[in-house]
C-alpha cells in the first residue's frame, strides 16, 4: 500500500493522557485539509512498507476490539472511535509506563478495501521557548514541552491497521514495562492478537542462526570467510530475488556441508520458519547486507562495499604461515581520510 493510493473517508483524535485523570473524548471528526491528510496517510504507508510491521490475527473470543470492530458501521464511526479508545485508556491509566498519546482513528479505503486504522501517537517531549512577564519587562524562557506528534516520516511505535472486510491487522508496536516486565502491550493487552515474525526478525533470526552454525563449525581464525560467504549469498538473493525462502537459502549457504545444512534448519524449526519466505521491503533493512564489516583483534575496522568484494583481484585475504592474517586491497585509484 502506497500513500497515493489511500482515500481518507473519516478522522477523528481523541487525546489519552494518563496524567489528565480521564480520556479526552471528541464527539466530532475532524475537519482536514491537504496537510493533515498528507501526515496522516504517511503514516498509514509507512506501516505497510515497514518491516516491522507484523501481519495478526484476532483471539475473537478474547478480544474486546474484535467485538466493537465486528459490527463495524461508518454511521457509528465516532461511537466506535470513542469505545476503542476509551478502552485502551483503560490499560494505559492501570500501567503508568505505557506512554501519553494522541488516539487517531481513521477510516480510509485502498485499492477498493476498507480499512479502519488506529494510529497511536505518543508524545515526544521537546524544548521551545516562551516569553513571560518578568520583574523588569517581558522575559525570553525555554521550556519544557511534551505534547509533540512525531513528524509523517517517523516511525510510530504502536499502531493497528484493520481491513475490516475480514477483521485482517497489520501492526508495528513497542514494549512497555507491565507489572515490572517489558511486554507487548499494545497486541496482548489492547488487542489481544497473535501475530507472525516481521520481515525484519525473520531476516535477523536466519543470519544470526547462520552465524551461530559457523562458529560451532569452524575455528576462529577461518570462521570469518564463511561468515563473508554467507552474507554475499544473502546479498545476492535479495538484490536478485527480493528476498528468499528460509529452506533455500540454508541449501545454498551450507550446500557443501549437509550436516551444518541440517543444523540451520534445526535452528530454524524452532521458530517454524523452514518454510517461511523473508521478503523485505525496506532499503534500511538490507542496507547492513550490501557490506563485508570486518573488526580485527587490533581494533581495525574495515567496511569494503560487495561490489568490491565480489569483484575478483581487488580484495584479497592471505594466510600468512605464522597464522595471521593479511588484507591486501588492489586497484585503488585515490585515498581520502574523512573526519
Amino acid at each position: 500500500m502506497v500513500k497515493e493510493d489511500i482515500r481518507l473517508r473519516k478522522l477523528i483524535l481523541h487525546i489519552l493522557d494518563s496524567a489528565a485523570g480521564q480520556p479526552m473524548l471528541s464527539d466530532e471528526c475532524l475537519e482536514y485539509g491537504s496537510e493533515l491528510s498528507d501526515f496522516i496517510k504517511e503514516h498509514i504507508g509507512n506501516i505497510f512498507s515497514g518491516d516491522d510491521s507484523k501481519r495478526c490475527e484476532f483471539h475473537k473470543q478474547e478480544s474486546e476490539v474484535y467485538h466493537i470492530l465486528e459490527a463495524y458501521d461508518d454511521d457509528n464511526f465516532v461511537d466506535i472511535s470513542k469505545n476503542l479508545a476509551s478502552y485502551l485508556y483503560e490499560i494505559m491509566n492501570a500501567n503508568i509506563d505505557i506512554p501519553a498519546a494522541d488516539l487517531f482513528v481513521v477510516r480510509f479505503t485502498s485499492d477498493s478495501l476498507e480499512y479502519l486504522g488506529i494510529l497511536k501517537m505518543n508524545y515526544k517531549p521537546m524544548y521551545t521557548h516562551r516569553s513571560v512577564p518578568g520583574e523588569e519587562g517581558m522575559k525570553n524562557e525555554v521550556y519544557r514541552y511534551k505534547e509533540i506528534l512525531p513528524q509523517g516520516s517517523q516511525k510510530l511505535a504502536e499502531a493497528a491497521i484493520i481491513r475490516l472486510t475480514d477483521l485482517a491487522i497489520w501492526l508495528v508496536e513497542k514494549k512497555a514495562e507491565i507489572n515490572g516486565k517489558k511486554e507487548d502491550y499494545f497486541s496482548e493487552y489492547y488487542l489481544k492478537c497473535s501475530w507472525k515474525l516481521s520481515n525484519k526478525k525473520k531476516l535477523a533470526l536466519v543470519s544470526k542462526a547462520i552465524e551461530s552454525v559457523n562458529n560451532d563449525a569452524f575455528e576462529e581464525m577461518n570462521r570469518y570467510e564463511h561468515q563473508m560467504k554467507a552474507k554475499q549469498q544473502i546479498n545476492e538473493q535479495l538484490e536478485k530475488n527480493g528476498g528468499f525462502q528460509v529452506e533455500e537459502i540454508g541449501d545454498i549457504v551450507f550446500q557443501e556441508r549437509p550436516d551444518l545444512r541440517t543444523a540451520f534448519q534445526d535452528k530454524m524449526e524452532k521458530y517454524n520458519l523452514v518454510k517461511e519466505e523473508v521478503l523485505p521491503q525496506s532499503e534500511s533493512t538490507t542496507k547492513k547486507y550490501q557490506k563485508q564489516c570486518l573488526v580485527t583483534d587490533t581494533g581495525i575496522e574495515i567496511k569494503i562495499p560487495m561490489s568490491q568484494y565480489e569483484s575478483e583481484g581487488n580484495v584479497e585475504f592471505v594466510n600468512n604461515p605464522d597464522g595471521t592474517i593479511s588484507l591486501h586491497i588492489r586497484n585503488i585509484g585515490n585515498i581520502s581520510a574523512k573526519f
